[in-house]
């Protein structure tokens, strides 16, 4: 089903999103391989400065644009100062003009602690929360290394509700041993929260991680390929039926609560990102900065920025990523406009032409999607379809 959404055309007339990483984390998940560091403490202050130190020497690159997203992704940022995030949000639209309708979206775990903040960060400016849930039972919580437990949650996501315009809640599925029915049962709970945006993510294993440790060990044992792909269509058969489609491969929204700030990555369009470890995008380059927050504040005070790489991207570079990116969406992408932008074809003709023969693929002059079929094999379609 595809997103209500109509595609944006990507310039640099189109807004600017903004990525800021908090990098730090109570403890680290089992399955995470995000940017995140456990400290026994944290100087605020030292961060807020860092952050908008970080920030100024960005916009300083970027003039002349507009504000559409501020996406505070982590690590943990709902244990950062609410006075921390509304001076990002205050500095970030004195360096570029907002939207009407910016989108501020913080993510959070659901602990009673971070969400007494709920209130602050929302008066910070904050309209749109992630909420960490993960799961709805308590022994998939515990598997998971989550420090709160349902009633915790719960009891979180209400607060959120009460707060904040937007919520979206994060579950995932296909754990070990999870069954169909057991998935359907919470799904349909979360279903019933009402909440506008749900991302839901098969547990994978990856590189670096202690579950990856705990699988290369003999210790743990993920869910079969053909068990988890039934839990996926199921999961495309349920939000479908409660008016909640996925416009992307693991995130469902109703129409019109689509993530605005990740549909800028997902349309290849120009983010930047500040904060240790923070990827971004900016016109034709490629941006990193350090991982380490030690490393990050060092360079920082050594050169007036975080960056630890700053590469051009190739057209074959950008092409490659727009397709790839852009196939993840239900709306799929527009051939021709990405090879007029880029100055290269972006897709194999016969190969489209055969998988759209085979149905995995919806092929039209103007779109080209990746149909319910094909968003199981979407990785062989990516591998098959590039020019």
């Amino acid at each position: 089903m595809a997103s209500a959404l109509s595609p944006l055309p990507v310039n640099e007339a189109s807004p600017l999103a903004l990525y800021v990483h908090w990098p730090f984390c109570v403890s680290k998940c089992p399955y995470c391989d995000f940017n995140s560091h456990v400290r026994s403490s944290i100087d605020q202050q030292a961060w807020r400065d860092a952050l908008l130190a970080d920030l100024a020497y960005e916009a300083a690159l970027l003039p002349g644009r507009s504000l559409g997203s501020i996406f505070f992704g982590g690590g943990t940022p709902s244990l950062m100062d609410p006075a921390t995030v509304a001076a990002v949000i205050e500095a970030a639209q004195r360096h570029w003009p907002a939207t009407s309708d910016l989108e501020i979206t913080l993510e959070a775990n659901p602990s009673s602690v971070e969400a007494a903040n709920f209130a602050d960060l929302a008066a910070a400016g904050v309209n749109r929360v992630s909420l960490g849930l993960q799961s709805l039972d308590d022994d998939a919580l515990r598997f998971l290394g989550r420090a709160h437990d349902t009633k915790e949650a719960l009891a979180a996501l209400d607060t959120a509700q009460r707060h904040f315009g937007r919520v979206s809640i994060d579950l995932i599925y296909a754990l070990p041993g999870q069954t169909a029915d057991q998935w359907q049962a919470m799904l349909t709970r979360a279903l019933g929260f009402g909440t506008g945006h749900l991302s839901l993510y098969q547990l994978t294993i990856e590189p670096g991680t202690k579950f990856a440790a705990l699988h290369a060990a003999g210790r743990f044992t993920p869910l079969d390929e053909d068990s988890a792909a039934g839990l996926f269509e199921l999961t495309a058969e349920m939000t479908d039926a409660a008016s909640r489609p996925a416009y992307e491969i693991s995130n469902h929204a109703v129409p019109g609560q689509e993530s605005r700030h990740n549909l800028t990555y997902w349309r290849y369009g120009d983010y930047a990102g500040i904060g240790p470890g923070a990827h971004g995008r900016r016109n034709g380059l490629r941006t990193v900065r350090h991982k380490k927050p030690e490393n990050f504040l060092a360079a920082l005070a050594r050169n007036g920025h975080g960056m630890v790489e700053e590469e051009p991207l190739s057209s074959e570079e950008s092409a490659h990523e727009a397709l790839v990116m852009g196939l993840r969406l239900a709306e799929g992408i527009d051939p021709a406009a990405l090879q007029r932008r880029f100055g290269r074809p972006l897709i194999d003709a016969a190969a489209a032409f055969r998988l759209a023969q085979l149905r995995l693929l919806d092929q039209s002059p103007e779109r080209l999607r990746v149909t319910p079929a094909g968003r199981l094999v979407l990785d062989r379609i990516l591998a098959e379809v590039a020019a």
